[in-house]
């Protein structure tokens, strides 16, 4: 069943998807939105810890931002679907993780040369997919937190639902390509009349 509020699926879901309509885009954000957020906590690796482990407990782990923001994301996740947002939730510690011994081994120094490298890379795709193919600007213009934090979970939900059918309840993905088409049409009329 359906949400209101902060944790309304479906209006998360069309939001997103109005800006990512064009298979072609869609692709591309599957291919680059979570080796974003990958590379976003490799380098809050080396925000200040909030919480010192006792020597020889860390194990290289830090209880840093990207600890915080990982934990923000994953709770998130489980409260919008229980099912595909543990599964969300379970990838975000994983790129945490990952993310953390990358970072330890890299140090700093070549760590934000990487990641500068990776994000321009993808940032770059990503734009190129709203501008060649979307032919829209990036739902991040008109809502910033919003399209930061669903980018990885709308990506996770469009590959579970292409590859396996899977629906977070029954009529998920009719209310929402209802919504999307809606969206679609109101900001395809703005257009016309500021070309008009």
């Amino acid at each position: 069943m359906g949400r209101t509020g902060l944790f309304d699926l479906e209006r998360h879901f069309a939001f997103y998807g109005a800006y990512h309509s064009n298979p072609v885009n869609i692709l591309i954000h599957t291919v680059f939105v979570w080796p974003i957020l990958f590379t976003s906590l490799v380098l809050l690796y080396f925000t200040p810890s909030l919480y010192t482990f006792p020597a020889g407990l860390s194990h290289g782990f830090l209880l840093n931002f990207g600890f915080v923001f990982t934990v923000i994301y994953a709770l998130f996740y489980v409260c919008l679907d229980k099912k595909a947002g543990s599964l969300a939730a379970l990838l975000c510690v994983l790129c945490w993780v990952g993310a953390s011994l990358l970072a330890g081994r890299l140090g700093f120094s070549l760590a934000w040369k990487v990641v500068l490298a990776a994000q321009l890379f993808c940032w770059t795709g990503q734009f190129i997919g709203h501008g060649v193919f979307e032919k829209r600007a990036p739902a991040l213009l008109d809502n910033l937190v919003q399209a930061f934090l669903m980018a990885p979970f709308f990506v996770l939900l469009e590959v579970l639902q292409t590859a396996f059918g899977y629906e977070p309840y029954p009529g998920f993905h009719g209310s929402v390509k209802e919504k999307i088409d809606a969206n679609l049409k109101e900001w395809c009329e703005k257009k016309q009349k500021k070309i008009s």
